[in-house]
């Protein structure tokens, strides 16, 4: 019962972290020198339950981000294998933005130097929520949001409200 898996690569090969659903929800991760074969080399995190783990760098440290329903908890790290939480979560209050009025959730980052973007979704119709199980337009209707991720004193934060440019090179792809 492994899902939502995120690979980084390490200077041995690749790690993979992974919600694992028979351990609490709690995020896991393996080793691989092939991406073929895995395995599996413990629990990276278990202060709480969370889903869709995403490892990236920026500002010098590691960040592992994961979805905990009330917003995208963060960890931060030296070595990609002892990880730290970060006090405050991001992503845990409602933004401003047309459509962007509630929690994000289920998060990946890109990184451009040292710029990072972080996509997330939304539903901005869960206030509209009703007891009525038969209206699921406004629990299902999605938006994908992006926002600019900074590194101030040592701490991953997301300017969610600000204006900001957003370019992504063409790799020429």
């Amino acid at each position: 019962r492994v899902i939502d898996a995120c690979v980084y690569p390490t200077a041995e090969g690749w790690r993979m972290w992974y919600k694992d659903e028979d351990d609490q929800s709690h995020t896991h991760y393996a080793d691989s020198s092939d991406l073929f074969s895995w395995r599996h080399m413990g629990v990276a995190t278990d202060d709480q339950s969370e889903e869709v783990p995403n490892v990236f760098k920026l500002g010098g440290k590691y960040w592992l981000i994961a979805d905990i329903w009330k917003g995208i908890g963060v960890y931060y790290s030296d070595d990609l294998l002892h990880w730290k939480r970060q006090n405050g979560d991001i992503l845990s209050t409602s933004g401003v933005r047309n459509d962007d009025a509630c929690l994000g959730h289920h998060a990946d980052v890109i990184v451009q130097g040292e710029i990072a973007y972080i996509f997330y979704h939304v539903h901005p119709d869960e206030q509209l929520i009703s007891g009525d199980p038969y209206s699921n337009y406004p629990r299902c209707r999605s938006c994908i949001q992006v926002a600019q991720l900074t590194v101030e004193n040592d701490r991953l934060t997301a300017i969610r409200d600000e204006p900001f440019d957003f370019y992504l090179p063409d790799d020429g792809a």
